[in-house]
């Protein structure tokens, strides 16, 4: 029984399932984007945020729990350098994973998994005025009605001076 054991296991060993996923979590934090199959993406995702939450305690005692699973020095250092200052005040959801499609070969689903970006933020802050700009346009639609009203007298003074000019037009025909 497997009470207890989460995670897909691949058709791969522990060891071989684990280095994989080192290697692959190594490639993602130092491209910041990898293209894979759907469940590697869905298991490295979990890696990978664990990584970045390391890389946000900054420690000494973090940095060697990061490098004990990423395989390259420099990669250590960008997470901790570039990568995790840039989620400091995100509490999770780091990683976003986007369905590309089939693969040509065997058929099998492939995604993008990349870092999102931080520049998300400032975005939702530029649409809270934008809810402030409807009483704006309520005023501006009063004096609106009130320049309609002369329109309308204009016109009916010129539709009564035209009945008046049609029987002299036709009298000179």
């Amino acid at each position: 029984m497997r009470h207890g054991k989460t995670g897909r296991r691949l058709g791969r060993k522990t060891s071989h399932r684990e280095a994989m996923f080192r290697n692959m979590v190594t490639s993602l934090l130092s491209h910041e984007k990898i293209t894979t199959t759907d469940s590697k993406a869905k298991e490295i995702r979990i890696v990978a945020e664990r990584m970045i939450t390391l890389g946000k305690r900054g420690d000494l005692h973090a940095m060697r729990q990061a490098a004990s699973v990423i395989r390259v020095k420099s990669v250590v250092t960008k997470l901790f350098a570039t990568i995790a200052p840039r989620y400091k005040d995100r509490p999770g959801g780091y990683t976003r994973i986007v369905k590309l499609g089939i693969r040509q070969g065997d058929a099998a689903p492939l995604s993008l998994i990349e870092l999102v970006e931080e520049e998300m933020k400032p975005a939702k802050a530029k649409q809270v005025p934008v809810k402030a700009k409807p009483a704006p346009v309520v005023s501006v639609v009063a004096p609106a009605t009130v320049a309609v009203e002369p329109i309308i007298e204009t016109v009916e003074v010129q539709a009564a001076s035209a009945e008046h000019e049609e029987p002299s037009e036709a009298k000179a025909e």
